[in-house]
This record gives C-alpha cells, structure tokens and sequence, in this order.
C-alpha cells in the first residue's frame, strides 16, 4: 500500500500545493458542468478561476522557477478571461501567445539529453503548428496569425517534451494542442461531434492539460530544489 501510496501524482507534494490543485481541478469541473447554464460575467469568472487557481498554486511553491510557472498560468487565465469579453479575441489570444513564448524560453533552461526519438517527436509538434491551421482553415478565411499561435504552442509542447520535467507535463501540453485543434476547426465552420460536445471537448483538454502542466513541471522544480539543497 505505501508503494502505491507514493505512485499516486499528488503523493509527496506540499500541503498547499495539494490543496491549489484540488481546488482548481473543483473550478475546472464547474466550468465544464455549469457552462451552458450561465453567462455574462459569472461565466467569465468561473472560467477563469481555474487557471488563476493553478498560477496561486505555482505561486508559493519554494522551489526556483516556480514564480515563471505562476506567470505562465496566470497569463493563461488572463487569456481565457479576455477571450470571453466582446472585442477581445485578438487580446486573448496574444496572452497565450506570451505565456507560451515564456514557457518555450523556460523549459528550454531544463533542457535533458534527449534521444532521437525524442527529437524528432519534439519536430513533429512544431511541423504539426505549421500544417495544421491552413489544414483546417477554410479556403476563404485567412490563418497567417493562426499559425504564428500555432508554432508557439507546439513550440511550446515540444519544448517541454525535451525538457527534464516529468513526462505527465508534456502530455498535458499535448493536450492543449488537441484543445486548440478542436478550437481551430470550430472557428473554420467544422466540427468534430457537435457543438456541445465539442466546446466541452475544448475545455476539458485544455484545461486538463493546463492542470498537468502545472502538477508536473511542479513537482519536477520541487525534486530539483531537493536535490541541490
């Protein structure tokens, strides 16, 4: 039972870290389950406060890089509040956009040896950013910007694929890409299932990957920060 114990992806980890992520994972699910019964500025603050409940987690957790960590999501949050505000999509956007340059820039400063397998995963991510936004964008809409969000997000997963952090953070940054390729395809008039199941899609693997981003590149600052103590 206590190898099992300690398996489990929260064992371990500070109380209140624990506690961050539980509470952002109960914000998550709200979201997900309340989101066609609300709106105006009650949805906006749900949606929102998963992801600045990760930032807050990140945030006090004694371990260096863990105020990049918060930055990261809480530029993620801002981005999901502004993209529910008239306007400001492009705005929205362009916090992604910034936590996923900080992000590549961070990851990279825990860069591992990585294997050619490695390698060349981390390549197909970021061709997958290139191809991706004409793939699914319509003939008649532009996708130039598409595509520039595009490579900085899987820039982003591919940078976290070679980095040392544990193997559960780049597949929630894989995650967010699927999220993101849902979202592309519903901007460009397609759908995967329907509507509501595919905005529930989008939510559920962004934030989900969101969430094991921070769990992971959390507890991998916290094993460094032991190591060299």
């Amino acid at each position: 039972m206590p190898a099992f114990v300690a398996s489990l992806p929260l064992a371990g980890l500070p109380l209140g870290f624990r506690a961050g992520l539980a509470t952002s994972l109960a914000a998550g699910l709200a979201f997900l389950l309340l989101a066609p019964l609300i709106d105006g500025p009650v949805q906006t603050a749900l949606k929102g406060s998963g992801v600045a409940l990760l930032a807050l987690s990140a945030w006090q957790l004694k371990a260096p890089g863990a105020r990049v960590l918060a930055a990261i999501m809480a530029l993620g949050a801002l981005g999901d509040v502004l993209l529910e505000l008239p306007g400001l999509f492009i705005a929205g956007a362009a916090s992604f956009a910034a936590g996923h340059a900080v992000a590549i820039a961070f990851y990279a400063r825990h860069r591992r040896d990585a294997a050619v397998r490695d390698r060349l995963i981390a390549a197909s991510l970021i061709l997958y950013g290139l191809i991706m936004p004409p793939l699914l964008t319509p003939a008649s809409q532009p996708w130039g910007l598409t595509m520039v969000y595009a490579v900085l997000l899987t820039g982003m997963a591919a940078s976290l694929w070679l980095s040392r952090f544990p193997r559960l953070a780049a597949l929630g940054a894989i995650a967010f890409v699927l999220s993101d390729t849902i979202l592309v395809l519903r901007m460009g008039g397609g759908h995967l299932v329907g509507p509501v199941v595919d905005g529930a899609l989008v939510w559920a693997l962004y934030f989900g990957g969101q969430w094991l981003i921070t769990l992971g590149v959390g507890r991998g600052l916290l094993a460094r920060a032991a190591r060299v103590a």
